[in-house]
């Protein structure tokens, strides 16, 4: 048995501030559990990536009591934060950092530059971290998110129960999504909006304001976080995700949603192609649209809601590329062999 030890933000298992880096960190401590290694679980308090100064001591506080020669994986959220705590620390212990979102500064390079590996969670961000760091390319590895299998959503005939599964901030785009859909009002569909709402209040209440102006307010749900049994009730009612992302590493709701079968309407904004991917048949399982163009997001939603040939043409490539998708097996064994590597 392989011991590892993990340093995680604090927030880790909280319901109330749900995220895709922390459902990723927790799929990998389940998987690597299951396939033998020694869990360490320490989560660390912080306002990661923005730690004070006091929370900085507390993390150096912990890896001092790490044994000489352990092997320690730690959230990017934490590390890309602390290169003065990580450096020193480097002598001793075989660190990997795991980048969900790189924060592409100086204090991120160095970090990253002191670790034996780096694992990013996505195809474009390993390219990302590479052309922005002077990191040996054989140091960075890719572990895609996995997503779990679920039930087939057969969708409504009509098409018109949208869903956006984000974090209500910026760069989620909801204000893009706003906007869009006042350009569709004349056409009938409701859409939910599920994820948290106390990260940008400002934002949230500027959002509340713009539904309200475009008379959106009724239509356009703002239901908060979502987990388990709520969150899988959200997917079954959905005919299609929509994602008006100003970027994404990944977007593992993306994945989430055709692991059901639903169409995806994102845009093709950084990682969220890759996660969309195509059917065997190369086909697309959803549309893609520019970042920042609500006109583009609004001309994809008309087509879907009033074109039932495309309906059934997105629907089927969904299905096939259901078919297509890893499980989180896949990911926590990527990641297993190069904590192994890095333990050698």
């Amino acid at each position: 048995m392989t011991e590892v030890h993990v340093v995680l933000p604090n927030d880790i298992d909280d319901p109330a501030t749900p995220s895709g880096g922390n459902a990723y960190d927790r799929q990998v401590c389940r998987g690597l559990a299951a396939a033998g290694w020694r869990l360490r679980e320490h989560a660390v308090p912080g306002a990661w990536p923005r730690p004070s100064a006091a929370e900085c001591t507390n993390l150096a506080r912990v890896l001092d009591r790490l044994p000489d020669g352990a092997v320690v994986l730690l959230d990017g959220l934490v590390a890309s934060a602390v290169p003065d705590v990580l450096v020193p620390e480097a002598r001793r212990l075989r660190l990997v950092v795991l980048v969900h979102l790189p924060t592409e500064d100086a204090a991120e390079g160095a970090a990253l530059a002191a670790a034996r590996a780096v694992i990013a969670t996505s195809a474009w961000t390993r390219r990302r971290l590479l052309d922005r760091y002077r990191l040996p390319a054989d140091r960075v590895h890719v572990a895609t998110p996995g997503v779990d299998a679920a039930p087939l959503v057969p969708g409504s005939d009509a098409g018109s129960r949208l869903l956006c599964v984000a974090a209500v901030t910026p760069p989620k785009g909801h204000d893009v999504l706003a906007d869009a859909l006042a350009k569709v009002a004349d056409l009938t569909w409701d859409c939910g909006c599920v994820g948290a709402l106390n990260r940008d209040p400002g934002f949230v209440e500027r959002l509340r304001g713009r539904l309200d102006g475009y008379d959106l307010a009724g239509r356009v749900r703002l239901v908060g976080p979502r987990t388990g049994h709520a969150l899988d009730a959200a997917y079954a009612a959905a005919d299609l995700l929509v994602l008006a992302s100003r970027g994404e590493t990944y977007g593992m709701v993306v994945t989430e949603a055709l692991a059901r079968g639903i169409p995806v309407l994102a845009t093709a904004a950084n990682g969220l192609p890759e996660a969309l991917g195509r059917a065997p048949d190369g086909s697309l399982p959803g549309l893609l649209v520019q970042p920042e163009d609500p006109a583009a997001v609004a001309d994809a939603l008309r087509r879907w809601l009033t074109e039932p040939e495309l309906r059934r043409r997105l629907r089927r490539s969904a299905r096939a590329r259901r078919a297509t998708l890893a499980g989180w097996a896949v990911t926590s064994g990527r990641i297993a062999g190069t904590l192994r590597e890095a333990a050698a």
